[in-house]
């Protein structure tokens, strides 16, 4: 079991490679990216190096790793919204599900996001903007206005300040993220109510 960037105690799975992947990103949180070595990881889970490398060769497959198996609820998320009715419904399901598994991937998108030119290199970024560009694809009605277009990407943007952006402001981690996906619910509905009040 790890200690996230906030202090929180989390473990995935009590397997070894996913043991690697959490104190590892812990590890580049701490110290930086690029100043953890494969050797430190070893030392901190009290494995051999060799044990280490039977799971990982390099940082950088740890990282895709985590970026893979963090961000599928996303990718099943796009999945499931592609098959879904272009609803209200199926949009605010969609934006809560999504700001859940922001929540549950926060120490790798906070790397992500103090890490943009590794990610850059790693092309992690380029599979992350087309997943943005899937979520976006599903809130978007395809026949609306600019403005309302805005309104739903602006949507996403808000999720992801609330993780990023605004750690900093005094306020219950909870209600932070609740007050989020209020704004973000709000510029959807309005979005789509634009569109049904315009037929």
């Amino acid at each position: 079991m790890g200690v996230t960037m906030d202090g929180t105690r989390h473990q995935r799975r009590g397997n070894t490679r996913q043991r690697i992947q959490d104190v590892a990103l812990d590890l580049f949180a701490e110290h930086g990216y690029e100043k953890t070595s494969l050797r430190e990881i070893a030392e901190h889970l009290d494995i051999t190096k060799a044990a280490l490398y039977y799971h990982f060769k390099t940082k950088e497959q740890i990282i895709v790793s985590l970026f893979e198996d963090l961000t599928q609820p996303i990718e099943d998320l796009i999945e499931w919204g592609k098959v879904q009715p272009h609803t209200l419904d199926t949009k605010l399901e969609l934006l809560r599900r999504y700001g859940q598994a922001l929540t549950d991937a926060a120490p790798l998108f906070r790397f992500m996001h103090e890490n943009q030119a590794t990610i850059r290199d790693l092309r992690i970024g380029e599979a992350f903007k087309d997943r943005m560009k899937g979520m976006r694809d599903i809130l978007i009605d395809p026949d609306a206005e600019l403005v309302d277009q805005i309104r739903c990407v602006s949507a996403l943007f808000t999720l992801h300040a609330g993780m990023f952006v605004m750690q900093d402001i005094e306020a219950d981690p909870e209600e932070r993220q609740k007050a989020v996906m209020e704004v973000a619910v709000g510029l959807v509905t309005q979005a789509h109510g634009s569109r049904t009040a315009a037929r």
